[in-house]
């Protein structure tokens, strides 16, 4: 597992009856990697892993090692109501055939440093697979200091990077100044990829990018290759979407974007329910202005 690039977390497709759709994400996931993508990540916050049994979890994952093959590595997101089960989809999904898991904390129950260590531990030696630790205390109220993912790494050897979503870039100097080479830092909001990047970070775990991957890629290239002056450009016009990525709704916006770029449907699974009225038409002008300034 190369920890590195821009990775989508990937959106799941669903059909009209809600089960679902395999067609649609293989298809999403070629054109993911036929654009550089590095990398495909399934069944994280966006991909409402949160609503999927453990039988659809595994299918949506066997479709996406099989759709893909060697061309660049699956991971799977881990998270669950309890460790037991969170350490049993780890190793179904090593089982599949993905290269890396993403894990979190588990649902609900908010544990203190003792129990949520205990809980990241089992869940990184169920197998032997690479991992990267998911910090996000705004979504899941639990928040992986740098020092205590300092603590992690020490005990577990194949704990290789981690996914922070804390939305402040000084978490990504402080890891960096700990942990160096060691730990291959990814951001996990949109709008921070480019202040990130010369903080340290090494990757993207990418929202938008399931509708515009082809422009997130060239944006993290020129960021990594120190080209500023032609990212504020892009970033410039690409901020005002990547917003859609840092707010509650941020699973429905996604997906119409998808939609409108003509690859997905907007369709989500309760508790969750479509943009509706004015919500839907101002999220929809955003996309239709911004898709029509790109090609001028």
């Amino acid at each position: 597992m190369k920890w590195t690039g821009v990775i989508p977390a990937i959106t799941t497709q669903f059909h009209d009856d809600l089960t679902v759709d395999h067609g649609a994400i293989a298809k999403h996931v070629t054109w993911l990697v036929d654009n550089g993508c590095t990398g495909i990540l399934a069944l994280g916050s966006l991909g409402e892993g949160a609503t999927l049994r453990h039988d659809e979890k595994l299918a949506i994952l066997s479709t996406c090692v099989e759709t893909i093959g060697d061309r660049v590595p699956v991971v799977a997101g881990i998270s669950a109501l309890s460790t037991a089960e969170s350490m049993q989809l780890a190793k179904d999904a090593q089982a599949l055939g993905c290269q890396g898991l993403m894990v979190l904390p588990a649902y609900v129950y908010k544990g203190d440093w003792r129990e949520t260590r205990a809980h990241f531990n089992a869940v990184f030696q169920a197998t032997s697979l690479s991992c990267m630790l998911y910090n996000n205390p705004i979504a899941y109220a639990v928040d992986v200091l740098p020092e205590q993912l300092a603590e992690l790494a020490e005990s577990n050897g194949n704990l290789h990077s981690v996914k922070e979503s804390s939305t402040d870039v000084r978490r990504v100097t402080a890891i960096r100044h700990l942990l160096g080479d060691r730990m291959a830092i990814f951001v996990g909001v949109d709008d921070l990829i480019v202040e990130a990047i010369p903080a340290g970070a090494v990757g993207w775990i990418a929202g938008l990018v399931n509708a515009f991957p082809k422009e997130s890629v060239e944006l993290f290239d020129l960021c990594t290759e120190g080209r500023f002056e032609e990212a504020s450009v892009l970033y410039k016009w690409f901020l005002p979407l990547l917003k859609l990525d840092v707010v509650p709704k941020f699973v429905q916006l996604i997906k119409l974007t998808q939609q409108e770029v003509g690859m997905g449907s907007e369709r989500v699974r309760p508790p969750r329910l479509e943009l509706v009225g004015q919500e839907r038409e101002q999220t929809l002008a955003l996309i239709r202005d911004s898709r029509a300034a790109r090609s001028l």
